[in-house]
């Protein structure tokens, strides 16, 4: 008689503001570690009392975690300080965090407790993107995101850079997109052959709540979803400005790893062409927008003519539809002096920490 595997069960919390794909990345290494994963996201005054204030509202945050694939469970309002009675609550088997030191306001380990007890273990932190940045990009209007070639070396970008060394010249972290890492956030599935293939496309900068919701309706609609993502001088010329804040490559891993997305197609074509709608590998039978305004090609032409006269347009009526990339922006530029001032909080906290980290390093060196 063989008794059944007790499956592991793994906790990781954070504050998942602006959530991007490093943290979808950190919440991927982490599932990966065992069979269950529950995120505790933190409350607004939480983060605000440790942190300083958060771009998104408490109830985005829990619902931008829910919709990523690898997240089992949610738990809203979680503690900046893990504790050991915590992880019992929820009977988990030990916390995962990345490599770096978070700390309260008082400068504590946010996760001493659990690291003493023996149920802690790391996961890589992925340095390509952070919500720092992606504010910093807000503020400055810079566009080095859109080429992965280049480096920024403005000054102003020191205010919102969460460098473990403050007193230098920071630089915009650009990423370097793999094969690896695309197909480390694909499932690699394929539409069956009975299967309804549905299609959206978008920028989808910032990638948000609004978007999740979107994109599980359109799923609603059939079987097996497709995104196609824009290119960034496409996305540039028809709005114009730094937008998108996003380059194609981290807009895609953010698109990859929510749960309702089956396959994306980079750089798709701003209006649904005839290659999009039927090639060799799948055909398309419903072809889904948004309730939102919609920007016509660079020719003036609406986008949906092909798929609108083939009777297979229809229109997502999305209640988060008020929640948008420009919305988000928006919220920036009203709270710049707050977000400015918390970065003046992170550097002194970030300067502690990395202390931290090499006081740790050493004495596991000893040990």
């Amino acid at each position: 008689m063989t008794t059944e595997k007790k499956p592991v069960r793994i906790w990781v919390d954070g504050c998942f503001d602006l959530f991007h794909s490093g943290h979808a990345n950190a919440l991927r290494q982490a599932r990966a570690m065992g069979d269950y994963l529950i995120v505790g996201v933190h409350s607004d005054a939480e983060i605000e009392k440790n942190k300083g204030p958060t771009v998104m509202k408490e109830h985005e945050r829990y619902a931008a975690v829910a919709g990523c694939k690898w997240v089992d469970q949610v738990v809203e309002d979680a503690p900046y300080f893990t504790t050991v009675e915590m992880l019992h609550e929820y009977n988990v088997d030990f916390c995962v965090h990345g490599d770096d030191i978070t700390t309260m306001a008082d400068g504590t380990d946010c996760y001493q407790a659990v690291k003493d007890a023996g149920l802690y273990k790391e996961c890589k932190r992925s340095a390509w993107i952070s919500t720092t940045e992606l504010v910093g990009r807000m503020l400055l209007m810079t566009r080095d995101h859109h080429n992965n070639s280049r480096r920024n070396s403005t000054d102003d970008l020191e205010r919102f850079s969460a460098s473990r060394a403050p007193a230098k010249r920071t630089t915009v972290s650009q990423f370097l997109p793999t094969s690896k890492k695309l197909v480390q956030f694909s499932d690699g599935r394929e539409p069956k052959p009975n299967d309804r293939v549905v299609y959206v496309d978008g920028t989808f900068d910032l990638f948000h709540p609004g978007h999740v919701e979107f994109l599980k309706r359109a799923k609603s609609l059939g079987d097996f979803l497709i995104v196609g993502i824009h290119d960034d001088p496409t996305v540039n010329a028809i709005k114009g400005s730094n937008l998108p804040l996003m380059n194609l490559h981290e807009r895609a891993l953010s698109v990859l790893a929510c749960r309702y997305v089956d396959e994306v197609i980079l750089g798709a074509p701003y209006s649904v062409t005839e290659q999009v709608l039927d090639n060799n590998e799948y055909k398309v039978h419903v072809v889904a927008s948004s309730n939102t305004d919609i920007h016509p090609d660079l020719d003036g032409s609406d986008p949906y003519t092909l798929p609108k006269e083939r009777g297979i347009y229809q229109v997502v009526d999305n209640p988060s539809s008020t929640l948008t990339t420009q919305a988000i922006f928006d919220r920036i530029i009203e709270n710049r002096k707050g977000y400015e001032e918390r970065q003046k909080r992170k550097g002194a906290k970030a300067t502690n920490e990395k202390q931290m980290e090499e006081d740790e390093k050493a004495k596991k060196t000893t040990q």
